[in-house]
């Protein structure tokens, strides 16, 4: 059982928007808006899972869109909002998460620590939705008139992701099917649940407008600079049947000598994405000497080294590694290899490139004693 999984809700037409698709297909930062709000979710660490919630005429826009990331099938939506909210949790009957994140896909913006807060406050409430403080004076009118002042103490603007114990918000949906609520938590007070309040972030925009998305676009575009690290990484050859590289098992006639599997490319690509994070290397994080890492599989390593990226508010842009080696032949493994890679550090195959290499019998790749990798990674982390 997944302990929390977040749903992204994507069924909406954005009438209101005014464009021809709906909006959160609209490119953002090179990439559509649903793709940047799925990825908030896939980068962090405490959730397992994420599915998105989309229309049924979208699932091209969807393909394309969410390129890269590893998610759940979609789920259709319904007609309404809370409809197709509530279809999104019934879809994950099956996988039955403690916690459910909701969240609308036209908030691309979210960060970790809005994520991080709405968790913490679910050990203590069935609950929890980021909020911020009215600060505007508020006023209610009619016909272009100022009618009366609206007291603003105790006002708050919500924002997503609204987070809920997972059996309790499903049973809430059911309940409230239909009536015309806003939002997941108003469903979650119809039913009596308790839901608290945690900050939530004005970079957290949710795009109603044109104007919404051009602030953005400069946001995204001027948070975010490019940064390369290089890893490079050296094994013995041993005793052994199959050598692992790239996250991938090739049978060969001597193994490599390492206190983890001795993936000398997922090693060199490690090292390559903590360089460009300004994370040390890989040693400084899982040392040979911790007798927990012996003969683990280097895709923890990759998983770290993804975690530590997120947590930066980074994003992986692109990988490469080039293998050298005279055996095993590396060609016929390449496919593998780049399903392994974008699998352990998030992103899409596209992203990834592996090369090989001979010495061309020079040196001691070239008398067989062993295999080394070069790697380079080129992220984007805010400046």
């Amino acid at each position: 059982m997944a302990g929390t999984v977040a749903l992204i809700v994507a069924a909406g037409r954005g009438h209101r928007f005014g464009a021809e698709q709906p909006k959160q297909y609209l490119p953002l930062a090179g990439r559509a808006l649903l793709y940047h709000s799925a990825r908030a979710f896939t980068e962090h660490p405490a959730v397992d899972a994420v599915r998105v919630i989309i229309h049924g005429d979208d699932r091209a826009l969807y393909e394309d869109a969410i390129a890269g990331l590893n998610l759940l099938d979609p789920t259709p939506g319904g007609v309404e909002r809370q409809d197709s909210a509530r279809l999104g949790l019934e879809s994950l009957q099956d996988i039955a998460p403690e916690r459910v994140l909701i969240h609308d896909a036209a908030r691309p913006a979210v960060d970790s620590g809005v994520i991080d807060r709405v968790l913490g406050a679910l050990d203590s409430l069935p609950g929890a939705i980021p909020a911020l403080a009215v600060s505007d004076t508020l006023k209610r009118g009619d016909n272009d008139l100022v009618e009366d002042t609206v007291e603003r103490a105790g006002l708050w603007r919500a924002q997503t992701p609204q987070g809920f114990r997972y059996g309790d918000i499903l049973a809430a949906h059911r309940a409230a099917q239909g009536k015309a609520l806003t939002d997941d938590a108003a469903v979650a007070e119809a039913a009596g649940l308790a839901v608290g309040l945690v900050a939530g972030a004005e970079s957290n925009v949710k795009v109603t407008t044109d104007g919404d998305l051009t602030r953005l676009e400069r946001l995204f575009s001027r948070i975010l600079v490019s940064r390369t690290g290089m890893g490079f990484d050296v094994h013995a050859f041993g005793p052994g049947d199959h050598v692992t590289l790239c996250g991938h098992k090739i049978e060969h006639d001597r193994g490599l000598i390492g206190h983890s599997d001795a993936d000398v490319g997922l090693h060199a690509l490690i090292d390559a994405v903590l360089g460009a994070v300004g994370g040390g290397d890989i040693g400084t994080h899982f040392p040979p000497s911790d007798p927990q890492w012996k003969g683990v599989d280097s895709v923890v390593f990759a998983t770290g080294a993804r975690k530590m990226v997120a947590e930066a508010g980074g994003i992986i842009d692109h990988l490469d590694v080039t293998i050298a080696c005279e055996a095993p032949k590396v060609g016929p493994h390449r496919a593998a290899m780049t399903a392994r890679i974008a699998d352990a550090f998030g992103v899409g195959p596209g992203q990834v490139n592996v090369k090989a290499t001979t010495t061309e019998r020079l040196g001691f790749v070239g008398r067989g004693e062993g295999i080394a990798a070069m790697a380079v990674a080129t992220l984007r982390l805010p400046a």
